[in-house]
């Protein structure tokens, strides 16, 4: 079983000719609202793909926006019994998705920033393959939980996004310490390196050695087109290529990755595997607008992947 200990949200689209700078205004036609959360898509993409249970670890509030994300939950197969219900408004995202497909991204955490270590109960760890966390949600209850997990056994798949505002080079050592797989993209990876002072430059492989030498964890890099990279603590590199696509909307592609590869890595694929499924499923989830609309199901990721 994979828990998924993070967000919710709801997100509010509009699509922009561009995206705007400080100070400007660029209209759009239209709002559209999706389903979010950097917690529950990766809970979607993970139960879309994988054939074991995927359990939310979340608060959402007592509002029309949570009652419609639990819905959405339960009917991607998501257990939510462990979602509670918080007196804050659900979180919401709001998202300018430019003609080219990217995005910038604002969150209003509200409820989320109400969820407790004590929320993930002992008896549902004692069943976990994985535990899933991201940033989005309070950090030192990401940190009891993953120490919690990883006393139990758990492995603990941690996604480095967004990158926090703390800039100590303990908390970032602690947080490390109780990863066995973090994920990020060149970005995080470059900016996990500066808080503990490594001088790598805006090399993203050698931020993503020195992270993986120095502090245990298995460190995977996502790289767009470029696809994504796992390091070891011994310095080993796998590489697994993303596929060419014409991006309709980048939002949730990450998530995606996160979701897929968790699940591989949960059903006991090695990370070479689990990384090529992972870039597929990305690939395939930025040709629908929307974080959660183009996460595919496993039948049409087992195809895509059979293609040459």
């Amino acid at each position: 079983m994979i828990v998924v200990f993070g967000s919710i949200n709801m997100d509010l689209v509009a699509r922009v000719p561009r995206i705007a700078r400080p100070g400007e205004t660029v209209l759009s036609r239209r709002a559209d609202s999706f389903f979010g959360g950097k917690g529950a898509n990766q809970a979607v993409a993970a139960a879309r793909i994988g054939q074991g249970r995927v359990t939310m670890v979340g608060a959402v509030g007592n509002d029309p926006f949570g009652a419609a994300c639990l819905k959405n939950l339960e009917d991607n197969g998501i257990d939510v019994q462990s979602v509670r219900i918080a007196d804050e408004p659900t979180g919401c995202a709001f998202i300018t998705v430019d003609e080219t497909g990217e995005n910038a991204i604002t969150v209003a955490s509200g409820a989320n920033m109400t969820l407790r270590s004590t929320d993930l109960l002992d008896n549902l760890l004692s069943k976990a393959s994985a535990l899933v966390l991201q940033m989005e949600v309070p950090l030192a209850d990401s940190l009891d939980a993953a120490a919690r997990a990883r006393r139990a056994g758990v492995q603990v798949i941690w996604n480095f996004a967004p990158v926090p505002p703390f800039k100590e080079r303990s908390a970032m050592a602690e947080l490390l310490g109780a990863t066995d797989v973090l994920v990020v993209n060149e970005h995080e990876a470059l900016s996990i390196a500066e808080i503990i002072g490594a001088s790598t430059g805006d090399d993203y492989l050698a931020a993503a050695t020195v992270l993986a030498r120095d502090f245990g964890p298995t460190c995977v890099v996502t790289a767009g087109a470029r696809g994504a990279y796992a390091v070891s603590g011994d310095g080993g590199q796998i590489h697994a290529p993303a596929r060419p696509i014409t991006p309709v909307d980048t939002t949730g592609a990450g998530d995606t990755f996160v979701g897929v590869l968790a699940s591989g890595l949960a059903e006991g694929l090695g990370i070479g595997p689990a990384m090529e499924r992972a870039c597929a499923a990305a690939s395939l989830s930025c040709l629908t607008p929307g974080a959660q609309a183009g996460m595919p199901q496993k039948e049409a990721l087992e195809h895509y992947l059979s293609q040459a």
